[in-house]
């Protein structure tokens, strides 16, 4: 019997503001001191009333707006009730009913719903310290700050399809300023809904929950569609329930029986006002597509265009904004093709490369670069010279001294007398083989127009 597996995903990030959600408290994500960030409001003291923050609520709708969504004309925000040590309030403050955002769709996946929440603090569970052992501290720093969830369709049917939505939802994000969404920094956290069944109907769901890691992601779900359909096949049934992921053994296990909505007993909060985004100048629609960004995979079509990139490259620059802000700054500087592909290969070779090598070693200035091509694309500059010089961020000199150039002219004819001969008799590569054979006496640096007409001389 064939099974079907239908996964369905819940992403969180983490918005990149001043401040949280509800306070003035400031969002510093990598804050090392541990409850430094934190005001009344955000640990929920008694009497203290929270605020909406503006810029979160906008940054949620422009993500929807580059998702293709609709946007809410009216909003609310709910109190979320459950009880754990990170949630100061006992509730978290959430949308229900009214999200921000609805519809839409990203790397040909249905998107559900996209709202805007607070995080909560962060447990750190203590080992070894003989005062704490088998404690669990506190950070309520990231207590409030502003969280995205976004709500999938139920309509991936693999692994594979589920890493590929995670990664580009990562990127949109960071192309449209709203997050890092770091996973190994918590800062965006990936829940899968798992069924597997025998028809056209959705079997019993299973969420795994916290996978930080896109290799993660798609080792949890395929795990998890192995794992349910052998208890299928063997007669058995899927229990529905929250599992985690062991990295380690590479299994999921089971943590507890899944809430359902009304166990959380959503309404209304009532410290907070209902939104009607209409009535907001700087969150009409006209608004917002103009502050929208070249999105990545408008900037792939662009790429592929532009007809000589591979999808290799295409997918190195889109997945890196400097590089792919450099090549944009040079496109605008050079015009011509020609020398826009020159530089494009200059850029996914040697540039990547040094950067492999020393992530901190700084991008050439576009204008120095687009030099650098027009010197080796008119023969003013040899290939190593041009390297020489973008990896030193200093223009090498080429040697166009004419005494030093026939001398390894007159050396490299005399070593090849059948070439120089081949070339005598009408073989036009032979001079080319020369030239070569010039540039490497002089170690790149030789001024390679100079030296074909140097090596032209002695041949005549």
């Amino acid at each position: 019997m064939a099974f079907k597996a239908t996964i369905g995903l819940e992403i969180h990030a983490e918005l990149k503001t001043r401040t949280k959600m509800f306070c003035a408290c400031i969002n510093d994500p990598d804050e090392k001191t541990p409850n430094l960030n934190i005001c009344p409001v955000c640990m929920a003291h008694p009497g203290s009333l929270p605020v909406i923050n503006k810029e979160a609520v906008k940054k949620v709708l422009l993500i929807g707006t580059a998702l293709g969504g609709n946007l809410a004309d009216y909003t609310e925000f709910d109190r979320k009730n459950y009880f754990y040590p990170d949630i100061p309030k006992g509730y978290q403050i959430s949308q229900y009913k009214y999200p921000l955002v609805s519809g839409g769709s990203l790397a040909d996946v249905s998107i559900t719903r996209v709202h805007l929440e607070e995080d909560t603090a962060r447990s750190q569970h203590v080992a070894g310290l003989a005062d704490q052992a088998g404690q669990s501290l506190v950070d309520y720093n990231r207590a409030g700050v502003p969280l995205m969830e976004l709500v999938t369709e139920p309509v991936i049917h693999d692994a594979k399809t589920a890493g590929n939505f995670a990664r580009e939802l990562q990127l949109l994000l960071r192309y449209l300023g709203a997050g890092e969404a770091n996973m190994e920094k918590g800062e965006m956290r990936v829940e899968a809904n798992i069924s597997v069944s025998a028809d056209e109907n959705l079997g019993t769901k299973v969420e795994v929950k916290n996978l930080n890691s896109f290799r993660s992601v798609e080792r949890a779900i395929a795990y998890e569609i192995e794992r349910q359909t052998k208890e299928l096949e063997k007669g058995g049934t899927v229990v529905q329930e929250t599992r985690g992921w062991d990295e380690v053994k590479q299994v999921t296990f089971s943590q507890r029986k899944k809430e359902s909505s009304h166990d959380y007993r959503y309404f209304p909060d009532p410290d907070l006002p209902n939104l009607k985004i209409p009535e907001i100048q700087e969150f009409s629609k006209e608004s917002l597509k103009k502050d929208l960004p070249e999105l990545p995979w408008e900037k792939r079509e662009r790429y592929r265009t532009l007809g000589f990139l591979q999808e290799q490259d295409i997918e190195q620059l889109v997945s890196d904004s400097e590089l792919s802000n450099l090549l944009l700054q040079i496109e605008q500087i050079l015009v011509e093709p020609a020398l826009i592909k020159t530089a494009a290969n200059f850029i996914l070779n040697d540039v990547v490369g040094q950067r492999r090598k020393d992530p901190t070693w700084p991008l050439p200035d576009a204008t120095f670069l687009a030099e650098v091509v027009r010197n080796y694309q008119n023969g003013t500059m040899a290939a190593p010279q041009a390297k020489s010089s973008i990896l030193s961020g200093q223009m090498s000199a080429a040697i166009s001294d004419t005494g030093a150039l026939d001398a390894i002219a007159r050396k490299v004819v005399n070593a090849y007398p059948q070439v120089a001969a081949d070339y005598k008799g009408g073989k036009e590569s032979a001079l080319q083989f020369l030239v070569g054979q010039g540039m490497k006496e002089s170690k790149g640096s030789a001024n390679p127009a100079v030296l074909r007409d140097a090596i032209l001389k002695v041949l005549q």
